[in-house]
């Protein structure tokens, strides 16, 4: 069954198709972990506008930590699955850190077209709906450190049917 997820924010609703073909550890990774509930209440932490949106991080549902977002993770970690497919406006893909295999449960979206991340991070989807919601993620005002001004909350990430969303 072709499955898709719909990504509930605080500034609207997003859809993201997946790319089994390509890379299907992230796509499993990334269902699991929405199906558990992993991603709700979670924040996009780092926002760089032209760049991406980055989420997937569970330290960012408690305020208190916030010296820490951008470091958690699922307590795993998942082999990279470089591919062809490109970094442009869109394209979901999952952030690591200097090793290639150490993406866990953090995610970015790019908003702009990034082609230098292309075969070093794992593209594993694209936005099908909700342009204007990664438009206004992506631009809102940001403090150092790329952190949203105005926390910009992911409340839910729902994995449904393809044929369920048109």
């Amino acid at each position: 069954m072709n499955e898709v997820a719909i990504l509930t924010t605080s500034a609207g609703e997003m859809v993201l198709e997946f790319w089994p073909d390509v890379a299907p550890g992230h796509v499993e990774n990334f269902k699991k972990l929405a199906k558990q509930g992993f991603y709700d209440g979670t924040c996009f932490h780092r926002v760089i506008k032209d760049f991406m949106i980055q989420g997937g991080d569970p330290n960012t549902k408690d305020d208190s930590k916030e010296g820490l977002w951008g470091t958690g993770g699922p307590g795993y970690q998942i082999k990279a699955e470089f591919n062809d497919k490109p970094h442009v406006r869109g394209v979901l893909s999952m952030a690591r850190s200097q090793n290639p295999n150490s993406a866990g449960s953090q995610f970015f979206i790019c908003h702009g077209d990034p082609r230098f991340l292309d075969r070093q991070y794992t593209a594993f989807g694209k936005l099908i709906k909700g342009d204007d919601v990664l438009e206004k993620i992506a631009t809102t005002p940001t403090l150092p450190g790329d952190r949203p001004k105005t926390k910009q909350t992911l409340v839910s990430v729902k994995i449904v049917s393809a044929d369920s969303v048109k």
